[in-house]
C-alpha cells in the first residue's frame, strides 16, 4: 500500500485550474520529486497534501486514511520551504525542537533528538547559535533538523534550494540523497531546477497546467521523454515533425534512423544532442557551426544546415570544430525518440 495516495484531486481558483483530477502514489521509503515551470500546479499538489490548501474534488490517504478535514499539524507530515522560515527569536536548538514541544515531548527528549538531527544534517554543537549568524547552506540543515525532529511519517520539501548558490545546493542534493536513505524517510518534493529532481529523486513527475504529463526514474524521463512539452522543458530543442516508415523517418534533416517498434506514420520526433554524430561534410547532412559553447564535461554545438531548424550536438572538448566549421552530421537511433500526442 502506497503511504500517500492521490485520488482525481482537483483545486481550482476561479476560472483556473491549478490541479486537474491528479492521481499520484508514493511509496514507503520513496523520494519523489514534482518537476514542472511556474503555474503547472506542483506547489499546489503540495499544499493540498500538508493540509494548506483545500482540494475541491478527489481525496488524499496517508496509510490508507482520508486526511479530509484533517489539520495541518495532525497530519504527521514535515515541511521545509525555500525561505527556511526560521524563528529569528530563538537558537537553533529553539528552532529545531519546535515541533517536537508541540507534540509534548519532555525536555530530556527534546534535548536528545536536536542533537542526533544536528549530528546528521552536519551541524553537531550548533544548538546555541543564533539563527542570525549562519549562513544561508546552515540555515538550510537548520530547517532540515526541524523538520526531521518529530519523525514525520512523510517530509515534504517546496523549492527546498532555491535561494542558495549552484555550487551548494548540488553538494547539499548529495547529502541528502544520502541522509534519506540512511534514515528511510519518505520524500515528497516541489523544485523547477531538474538537475536538482534527478540527483535527489527515486522517480521523477513532469507536470504541465495542472495534470502528470509523465513519471518515471530520473534515467527513464531523460532519455524517454513522453511527449514534446516535456523534452522541450529538459532543454531537448532537437525536435521535429517526422513520417515514419519502419525503422526511419523522413525530416527536413533528411533519412533520421528509428529505434525499432517505433510507432509508425506521423509523429513529432526527438534527437537528443549526443544523438548527433559529427562526419566529414561530404557523408551526411552539411551543417555549418553557428556557435560552441563549453559545459564542463561536453561541447554544445549549435550547427544550423542548409534547410530545416537549427541542431544541437554535443561532443568532447578534443572533437569539437570552431565557429564557422563545415560539417556533416548523421544520427544515432538509440538517441532517437518517437513522441506521444500531447
Amino acid at each position: 500500500m502506497a503511504l500517500l495516495r492521490l485520488d482525481g484531486v482537483s483545486v481550482r481558483f476561479g476560472a483556473r485550474t491549478a490541479l486537474d483530477a491528479v492521481d499520484l502514489e508514493v511509496a514507503e521509503h520513496e523520494t519523489v520529486c514534482v518537476l514542472g515551470p511556474s503555474g503547472s500546479g506542483k506547489s499546489t499538489l503540495l499544499r493540498v497534501v500538508a493540509g494548506l490548501q483545500r482540494a475541491d474534488a478527489g481525496r488524499v490517504t496517508l496509510e490508507g486514511r482520508d486526511q479530509s478535514g484533517v489539520p495541518t499539524h495532525r497530519r504527521g507530515v514535515g515541511l521545509m520551504f525555500q525561505d527556511h522560515q526560521l524563528f529569528p527569536q530563538r537558537d537553533v536548538a529553539g528552532n529545531v525542537a519546535f515541533g517536537l514541544r508541540m507534540r509534548g515531548a519532555g525536555r530530556a527528549e527534546r534535548a536528545r533528538t536536536v542533537d542526533e538531527v544536528l549530528d546528521l544534517v552536519g551541524l553537531p554543537g550548533a544548538q546555541r547559535r543564533a539563527v542570525g549568524a549562519l549562513s544561508g547552506g546552515e540555515q538550510q540543515r537548520v530547517a532540515l533538523a526541524r523538520a526531521l525532529a518529530p519523525r514525520p511519517r512523510l517530509l515534504m520539501l517546496d523549492e527546498p534550494f532555491g535561494q542558495l548558490d549552484r555550487g551548494l545546493r548540488e553538494r547539499l542534493v548529495v547529502e541528502l540523497r544520502t541522509l534519506f536513505s540512511t534514515l528511510g524517510t519518505t520524500v515528497l518534493a516541489v523544485t523547477h531546477d531538474q538537475g536538482e529532481a534527478f540527483a535527489l529523486a527515486d522517480r521523477v513527475v513532469v507536470m504541465r497546467d495542472g495534470r502528470i504529463a509523465q513519471s518515471g526514474t530520473p534515467l527513464e524521463v531523460w532519455q524517454r521523454p513522453a511527449t514534446e512539452f516535456v523534452a522541450r522543458f529538459l532543454g531537448f530543442d532537437n525536435v521535429v515533425a517526422a513520417d515514419v516508415l519502419g525503422e526511419a523517418a523522413d525530416t527536413v534533416w533528411g533519412k533520421v534512423p528509428v529505434p525499432p517498434g517505433a510507432p509508425q506514420g506521423t509523429q513529432r520526433l526527438l534527437v537528443r544532442p549526443a544523438g548527433v554524430r559529427l562526419t566529414d561534410v561530404r557523408d551526411g547532412l552539411p551543417c555549418t557551426v553557428e556557435a560552441r559553447t563549453f559545459r564542463g564535461d561536453h561541447v554544445a554545438l549549435m550547427l544550423r544546415p542548409g534547410d530545416g531548424p537549427r541542431l544541437e550536438a554535443a561532443c568532447a572538448l578534443r572533437d569539437a570544430p570552431e565557429a564557422g566549421a563545415r560539417v556533416g552530421v548523421a544520427f544515432d537511433a538509440d538517441e532517437v525518440v518517437v513522441l506521444s500526442a500531447p
